[in-house]
């Protein structure tokens, strides 16, 4: 009998594309990732590195158009939620029109069904995530009637019941969102999101509006709230304290593909990719006294012009001539950790011809 641990989540190979007027935007490339389950996975990188767009894929919440998944596959525990026919090339391809309208319905109801229940996102900024002219408990309330079959009493029942979980006294279930603070705002959306106790929430920056206190009161919740449900996490951050405080492993996203992934001994103590220790040393140090911070230089390349080869060279320091010969391929340095550098690879490789000829 295997006892293999059977993951929540797979993501292989995910290639999503926005075709705009200015052209295809590359947003994301090739990304493949697993969560299993009651497990917190960190998701860090720069602004329009393709975090949101890879949490958007999962939820099947694609703005389409101009969205386009061009590959790859998206199981929530076993099930696949990517279209296996190819999308037509263009209006008049009826052949393929047909079936693959009738497929995204299929997905569409399914996608339905599973949001909210089996899989839920916070979303980025509680101010503009809630409804303004509903009361915050009516708000928890409906994800509950969607998906149990209950009375409408009972899930305003059990809708008070979450906002006391994330310490908001139930008397409050006829307010407003106005009449909330932002870090209130974000436990209603943490309410909503664990309303029907979901195996996995995706929470894409859930403490970026909030000062330093009352973020790590939400994280602290998310904590507790994970240990208490076995709830699976993908943390969606640029805060590597956020990954150090709460998360198993953690993704380093760079130009919509994954760079380096690991736990956190990995990213923290033994991080390969210069983009990951680019990031680290950008960060203050409590234990060294340095006059000025060493930021990466440069800005991310233009997604819609994504160079052939390494997507860092440009902003890297220790890039050579190799590096712009081709794209990096993710190889797995250690049980857990890869990297995606031709750097890396250069040097295991000789650590390896080393060790034949001795």
């Amino acid at each position: 009998m295997s006892t293999e641990k059977k993951n929540l989540l797979e993501v292989r190979n995910l290639t999503v594309h926005y075709e705009t007027d200015e052209g295809i935007v590359e947003a994301v490339n090739n990304v493949s990732f697993d969560i299993a389950p009651g497990e917190i996975l960190g998701v860090v990188g720069e602004t329009g590195a393709g975090k949101t767009t890879i949490a958007l894929s999962i939820m099947g919440l694609l703005p389409k158009p101009p969205a386009h998944v061009i590959s790859g596959s998206i199981k929530l525990d076993g099930e696949e939620f990517l279209p296996s026919l190819p999308e037509p090339e263009g209006p008049f391809d009826f052949a393929k029109k047909g079936p693959w309208k009738a497929e995204q319905k299929k997905l569409e109801l399914r996608f339905r069904e599973i949001r909210g229940k089996k899989v839920s996102m916070m979303f980025q900024d509680p101010m503009t995530a809630l409804n303004p002219v509903l009361y915050v408990g009516d708000q928890i309330a409906e994800v509950i009637k969607i998906h149990e079959n209950i009375s409408a009493a009972e899930a305003e029942k059990r809708a008070g019941d979450m906002l006391e979980v994330v310490g908001i006294p139930r008397e409050r279930y006829k307010e407003y969102p106005h009449q909330f603070s932002g870090g209130m705002k974000q436990r209603v959306v943490i309410a909503i999101a664990l309303a029907c106790h979901p195996d996995l929430i995706i929470a894409d920056e859930p403490t970026t509006a909030l000062d330093v206190t009352i973020q790590a009161q939400v994280l602290q919740l998310l904590r507790n709230l994970q240990k208490e449900y076995g709830t699976a996490i993908m943390l969606i951050t640029h805060d590597f304290g956020v990954v150090a405080e709460i998360c198993d492993r953690c993704m380093v996203i760079y130009a919509g593909e994954k760079v380096e992934s690991g736990n956190l001994e990995h990213i923290f103590d033994k991080n390969m990719h210069p983009y990951t220790r680019g990031m680290f040393e950008s960060l203050p140090n409590l234990e060294e006294d340095t006059d000025r911070l060493k930021p990466i230089k440069g800005l991310m390349p233009n997604p819609m012009d994504l160079p052939s080869y390494c997507s860092f060279a440009e902003r890297c320091d220790v890039c050579e001539e190799i590096c712009k010969s081709r794209n990096p391929e993710l190889i797995e340095v250690e049980p857990g950790h890869e990297v995606a550098c031709i750097l890396v690879t250069e040097k295991l490789a000789a650590q390896n011809n080393a060790k034949e000829v001795k």
